[in-house]
């Protein structure tokens, strides 16, 4: 199958997230209950969908069995970003059957989960199309601690964009923020810190949409407003703005408010719920012949 560009994690946060969750289930003494089996006894196994979604997280579950024993091969048949439904073999797993087993809960908890996010994200990027082909979802940093660069790789396997990974990848002032400074300066303050780096500016009330313009602001974040509000913030960035400033909106937004605010016009909607709320999708291991 073609890798689909772009959505999969860097192969060392891959690594270290697998390894440390193959630590919980196996240290201190292994798999006492795949111990049991034949050492000579092997398995041909499918990873099989059980319900309707966006696949994501082969990385992780290739490591899994790999760490556990490299003889064990994963052929997969889906790449991460595609739509997977009920009964849908995703992959063969063969090698020998108390490895696949050991690594079985490990990598079937990452691609589950993992999917859940895609598909989550793929349901919201549905709705926004709809309403507004120019909307983008963007994730945030509301990630299972950890797991941020796998989570956000299912974002993108989901069709969403990643926002920041890391508080220095760009400069988002929000009312916190705002409690030591006025927008004017922090935007200016920025700007020359950093002249290179994305400046956003939360705002609440349309006062602080017209500062951050006239500030020099790349990008004004629109916080829990209604979709008439966000309409005519939208409205104003455009007019003292300019078509280079990007609107986003964030706060509670969910897949079904989401037509409404991409239709007020938006660049961008965050949305927190596609990483920290997404129900894993269902994804079984059946073991379709065990020889000895």
């Amino acid at each position: 199958m073609s890798e689909l560009p772009g959505v999969h994690p860097p192969l060392l946060a891959v690594r270290e997230a697998v390894g440390r969750a193959l630590a919980e289930d196996l240290l201190p003494l292994g798999d006492i209950t795949a111990s049991l089996l034949p050492s000579g006894a092997r398995t041909d196994a499918r990873l099989v969908a059980r319900a309707e979604g966006v696949l994501a997280g082969r990385a992780c579950a290739t490591e899994a069995f790999g760490a556990v024993d490299p003889s064990v091969a994963v052929l997969w048949e889906v790449d991460d970003g595609s739509p997977v439904v009920p009964g849908r073999v995703l992959a063969a797993v063969l090698g020998p059957a108390a490895s696949v087993l050991s690594a079985e809960r490990t990598a079937l908890n990452f691609l589950c989960h993992l999917s859940g996010v895609a598909t989550l994200t793929r349901r919201f990027v549905e709705v926004v199309a709809a309403a507004n082909p120019g909307t983008r979802i963007l994730d945030t940093r509301k990630t299972t601690p950890g797991l941020r660069p796998l989570e956000k790789a299912a974002v993108r396997a989901g069709g969403g964009v990643n926002h920041r990974g890391n508080l220095s990848e760009g400069v988002l002032v929000k009312d916190n923020h705002l409690g030591g400074t006025t927008i004017a300066t922090a935007v200016a303050t920025a700007r020359d810190r950093w002249p290179g780096r994305l400046v956003e500016v939360e705002c609440d009330r349309p006062e602080q949409v017209l500062e951050a313009v006239e500030s020099g602001a790349g990008q004004v974040l629109l916080d829990n407003m209604t979709p008439e509000q966000v309409a005519a913030c939208v409205a104003l960035v455009r007019d003292k703005g300019g078509p280079g400033v990007l609107v986003e909106i964030s706060g509670g937004v969910s897949l079904e408010t989401a037509g409404a605010f991409a239709a007020a016009g938006v660049d961008l909607i965050s949305v927190g719920a596609i990483t920290h709320s997404a129900p894993a999708l269902d994804i079984g291991l059946d073991l379709a012949v065990v020889e000895a």
